[in-house]
């Protein structure tokens, strides 16, 4: 393996975390773990690896953690899920600044290779009112109608990617990702998303022996969720490659969220009575991943259906929560 080192922003968490253990596991040694939040909050944190507790908003931080690095994996975000994003509007776009840095930085580094990690949020919302909703194609993020805050946030930072690629030839690449979920990640607090969150409240009904479910939402809205170890491999892909514009990394195994509540619900061995909060954020109607382009490309699909990860995801939760 060639000795480039690699920088990680946003490793203390959920995919960074996750990043920098597969990278560790492929046999790259020299690897940079730069996040914001202390140590012991990190939800992954590996002592083989230069571990630096930094602000990458700030650009001084960002000329510190590129100092000699040749790859950056920029995943670093203030972001949450639906409960975190609707509410937080200014903090998400605050997070502009850490890509802005973290670009010049990079290109004042020298660095040869920048993935950011865009989302599905920049697409036009006027394409996901309807649950039965068509897939979404690269092309339909403009004209931009992005998720008000976060998804502004993403679109402006993937045009920021392309300008310091044709300006300055920093070589970058944009993946959008749709929904990732796995173990290792936030459940509760306020940031989690629907896969954990769902897993959480079932846990919560079975221990307490209260069998209700509170749905945000009518539960018909609909979404698609990649496992985190198919985000991974499309993410090294997708950097590797040749692709200049963004491009979708996600699943299109299309479910409502009742139906993702059918099964947490199987996997837990437990049926429970549900009651809808019509005024709790709930995101668009409808959102999917069409993969054709990634296919036609890189010949990537996840292959990681969606019960068997949210075995595996329910399985982590279910011991966090009781091992407490």
């Amino acid at each position: 393996m060639s000795e480039n080192l690699i920088l990680v922003g946003g490793a203390g968490g959920f995919i960074g975390g996750h990043l920098v253990a597969d990278l560790l596991k492929k046999g790259h040694k020299r690897i940079r773990a730069v996040d914001i939040k202390p140590f012991d909050e990190w939800y992954q944190r590996f002592p083989e690896v230069e571990n630096f507790q930094l602000d990458l908003g700030r650009l001084d931080a960002c000329e510190q953690a590129t100092k000699g690095v040749t790859t950056v994996y920029n995943l670093a975000a203030d972001m949450g899920g639906m409960g975190f994003i609707e509410n937080n509007k200014a903090l998400c776009m605050l997070t502009v600044l850490i890509n802005t840095h973290l670009l010049m930085a990079s290109r004042d580094a020298g660095v040869q290779r920048f993935f950011y990690s865009s989302s599905a949020c920049v697409y036009n919302a006027d394409k996901q009112r309807d649950p039965n909703v068509t897939a979404l194609k690269e092309e339909d993020a403009y004209p931009a109608m992005p998720e008000d805050g976060y998804g502004w946030e993403k679109l402006f930072s993937e045009r920021m990617c392309r300008h310091f690629r044709e300006d300055f030839g920093l070589t970058t690449r944009v993946a959008r990702y749709h929904n990732v979920y796995g173990p290792h990640g936030t459940y509760d607090g306020g940031r989690e998303k629907a896969p954990a969150a769902i897993c959480r409240k079932v846990i919560e009904a079975k221990l307490s022996g209260k069998h209700e479910i509170e749905i945000w939402g009518t539960g018909n809205q609909t979404r698609s969720f990649m496992y985190i170890d198919d985000c991974l491999k499309g993410t090294q892909d997708i950097l590797a490659s040749d692709i200049l514009e963004p491009i979708n990394l996600g699943s299109s195994e299309l479910v409502s969220i009742n139906q993702l509540v059918d099964i947490v619900e199987e996997i837990a061995c437990i049926k429970l009575k549900r009651n809808y909060n019509l005024s709790a954020p709930k995101g668009v109607n409808g959102r999917n991943s069409d993969n054709t382009l990634i296919k036609k490309l890189l010949g990537w699909e996840p292959n990681t259906r969606l019960r068997d990860g949210m075995e595996k995801t329910y399985a982590w939760i279910y011991d966090q929560m009781t091992s407490k």
